[in-house]
């Protein structure tokens, strides 16, 4: 088995960009968007998918395929996506090469979309997009296990189809995403974890600390006791040998 495309690898010298959802209430359709690259396996070869997902409906707005990881099809599936949408708020690639490019970021800039980068733990940072990528794959790619890349086109066209306006969803309280998005009410709650895992993070480090001061100064204590018990001997024999000598004479 050879190891799969590495489709989220940054470029050396990209520029770096804050992760900007932290902590943000997404609301409305269009508040956010998020894109990722996949690779789908042919017995020739690979093939490349990104898609522009909308975080509140998780509507599927736009796709692309090719052979090639250049930036030119993300670039093309994102102009698609704000054309037909008119997103203009903010944006969370992918950080792989293909969206962070000059020519990816610059039709963001040009529309006045904020960009907001994943960070280094990108599966739980984009994860919307990588759970329609697990969607696909285990609904559909790994089901039909297509021979030819018209095959596999024709297969993603009908699959997004289903998805966005047949197949309901549990966090949408069992709503399509086309329902969602039209209707901008019954939107998918999403939970920030980060802040409580920030909580809990600083009462484990607390705690740490609290029982790292408890131990060094348990071992202080210790080390006196030990301190104290040595004196004490020493002035004990001392004294012994003190009378000795004052016996002897």
């Amino acid at each position: 088995m050879a190891p799969r495309p590495n489709t989220s690898k940054p470029h050396p010298q990209q520029k770096i960009y804050p992760y900007l959802l932290r902590g943000l209430a997404i609301t409305k359709p269009n508040h956010v968007w998020s894109t990722d690259v996949t690779y789908c396996r042919l017995p020739g070869g690979f093939m490349y998918l990104t898609a522009v997902i909308d975080w509140y409906s998780r509507k599927m707005l736009a796709w692309r395929l090719s052979n090639s990881l250049d930036s030119s099809f993300c670039v093309d599936c994102l102009e698609e996506a704000i054309r037909k949408y008119a997103m203009q708020e903010t944006f969370n690639p992918d950080q792989g090469t293909q969206c962070t490019s000059e020519a990816y970021t610059g039709v963001l800039k040009s529309h006045g979309i904020r960009i907001s980068i994943d960070g280094r733990v990108g599966a739980l940072d984009n994860i919307f997009v990588e759970r329609l990528w697990r969607n696909l794959k285990q609904e559909e790619l790994y089901l039909k296990d297509y021979e030819t890349p018209v095959e596999l086109m024709r297969g993603l066209t009908e699959y997004f189809c289903f998805y966005n306006i047949k197949r309901p969803h549990q966090s949408l309280g069992y709503k399509t995403p086309d329902e969602v998005y039209e209707s901008a009410t019954g939107g998918a709650r999403i939970v920030d974890k980060f802040s409580q895992k920030s909580a809990s993070a600083r009462m484990v480090i607390g705690d740490y600390k609290a029982a790292k001061r408890s131990c060094i100064s348990n071992r202080w204590v210790t080390t006196l006791h030990v301190t104290s018990f040595c004196l004490l001997n020493v002035v004990h024999f001392t004294n012994l040998f003190t009378r000795r000598e004052l016996l002897t004479v």
